[in-house]
């Protein structure tokens, strides 16, 4: 019994041994904290930074937003300066018109009422071949079922489709066209019922010396360079 009383002293000396040399490990604990506190530190830091670098940008927006601004008001007003200097320098001259009756007027009309109804008339089976063109050939085959005037075949050319006589051959304008190729043509032209087209022989140097010429005699040109 005196051994297991001296054992019990033994472990009780030990537990008190160890309480006693707990208290000296907190400044360990104090050691193992401060890496924490510079480690928030740094975030904050980094936090600090990220917001100077967003903010920074909108600073700097605002004198790009002035000067787009600026640009496009420059833009505008060359842009107007341009359209009045247009204005200015080409003035829209409205075309001669001729010198008609009241019935030469309402046959041109009548003329375009019949247009507008008249087919078009094609080639008789232009569609079946390559070889065949569509511009208009009467047919005259002896099988041909289009030349007999057979049904659901298309329309020939006939005289019911004629416009008045008094305009045939007149420009739409109601001009009579006469084909020009010097100044000297330009002179046997009546200015109130005929009009000039300048021949296709005819160069850039001269067709320049026409159309001059066809103003100061106020004579319409039907074919003016450039149209």
């Amino acid at each position: 019994m005196a051994k297991d009383d001296e054992k019990k002293e033994i472990v009780e000396e030990k537990k008190n041994a160890k309480k006693v040399e707990e208290p000296k490990k907190k400044p360990a604990t104090k050691k193992v904290t401060k890496p924490k506190t510079t480690a928030t530190k740094k975030k904050t830091t980094t936090t600090k930074t990220k917001k100077a670098t967003e903010e920074k940008p909108k600073t700097e927006k605002k004198p790009a937003a002035k000067k787009t601004e600026e640009k496009e008001e420059k833009t505008s007003e060359k842009e107007t300066e341009k359209t009045e200097e247009e204005k200015e320098e080409v003035e829209y001259k409205v075309k001669k018109k001729p010198e008609l009756t009241k019935e030469l007027k309402e046959k041109l009309q009548t003329r375009k009422q019949i247009k507008k109804r008249t087919p078009e008339f094609l080639r008789e089976e232009w569609f079946r071949y390559k070889r065949v063109p569509k511009n208009w050939r009467r047919p005259d085959g002896i099988t041909s079922k289009m030349r007999i005037n057979l049904k659901y075949r298309p329309s020939k050319v006939r005289v019911g489709f004629r416009g008045p006589k008094e305009t045939r051959g007149l420009h739409p304008s109601g001009f009579e066209e006469i084909i020009v190729y010097n100044i000297n043509d330009l002179e046997k032209i009546n200015p109130k019922t005929q009009a000039a087209r300048i021949g296709s022989s005819v160069g850039t140097r001269k067709r320049i010396k026409l159309e001059k010429e066809a103003e100061k005699l106020e004579i319409r040109v039907l074919n003016l360079w450039g149209w």
